[in-house]
């Protein structure tokens, strides 16, 4: 119950925020039988009716937490391609006793391929960089390979995506834009959103969304803070 209530008071908050333009206000329009995977803070609401073993599953931006596909792996027996290129992630992964299916890659994902500068996290303890300028900690910056996720699919042979997370730090404008300008056939999405960033606006959020929709992605989930949302194309409910 405090947890309900809590969540409500977090959606009331958002919505009033709304009204004077500092947040962002969305609803789902897909009705879906739905679960959540991972921990209270690393967690996700997903479609599990397509997910099998033999699903393709990109989970972009791991940190500290790897609790999502950790859940999936056990739950389905699924192959996990997680990306993330920072130090912080890199160390983590290495430390951790992970099962062989969970396939760590040091690479970030953006809209182009290259080298990119990830600032540092403004605090120590925090283990998020990102590559939003203006945002984090410069003078700490670190170096890293970028690719777009048209050029790792050809990589690995994949023709689709049936589940893709993206939580990379305000990175995702570019990431959902290239996606659709490639028409990658990527089944389910879920996406964290940083329009709480100083250096993004919430009309970035809006317009985001309303172009997935507008390629045929349904809103199912979002979550009580406002920022993680889930969506599936209509082609694969």
């Amino acid at each position: 119950m405090r947890a309900r209530l809590k969540a409500m008071a977090q959606v009331g908050w958002r919505l009033a925020k709304a009204v004077v333009g500092r947040d962002v206000s969305h609803h789902a329009d897909v009705k879906l039988p739905t679960e959540w995977y991972g921990s209270a803070y690393g967690g996700w609401v997903v479609y599990t009716r397509r997910i099998s073993s033999r699903s393709i599953v990109y989970s972009c931006g791991v940190g500290e937490d790897a609790s999502f596909d950790l859940a999936l792996i056990s739950r389905f027996g699924v192959t996990i391609h997680a990306f993330d290129p920072t130090p912080k992630a890199v160390d983590w992964v290495s430390a951790q006793d992970l099962p062989s299916s969970f396939k760590f890659h040091q690479l970030g994902i953006a809209d182009f391929d290259g080298t990119a500068a990830f600032n540092a996290p403004p605090r120590p303890k925090d283990a998020s960089y990102t590559l939003v300028k203006g945002r984090g900690n410069a003078a700490f910056a670190v170096q890293a390979d970028v690719r777009r996720l048209s050029t790792i699919m050809d990589q690995f042979g994949h023709d689709h995506i049936d589940l893709l997370k993206v939580d990379v730090e305000g990175a995702e404008y570019g990431v959902i834009e290239d996606l659709i300008s490639t028409e990658l056939d990527v089944r389910q999405l879920l996406v964290e959103f940083h329009h709480g960033f100083e250096t993004i606006g919430v009309e970035e959020t809006y317009t985001a969304v309303a172009r997935l929709r507008g390629r045929g992605y349904g809103l199912f989930h979002v979550s009580p803070r406002g920022q993680e949302y889930s969506f599936v194309h209509k082609d694969h409910i």
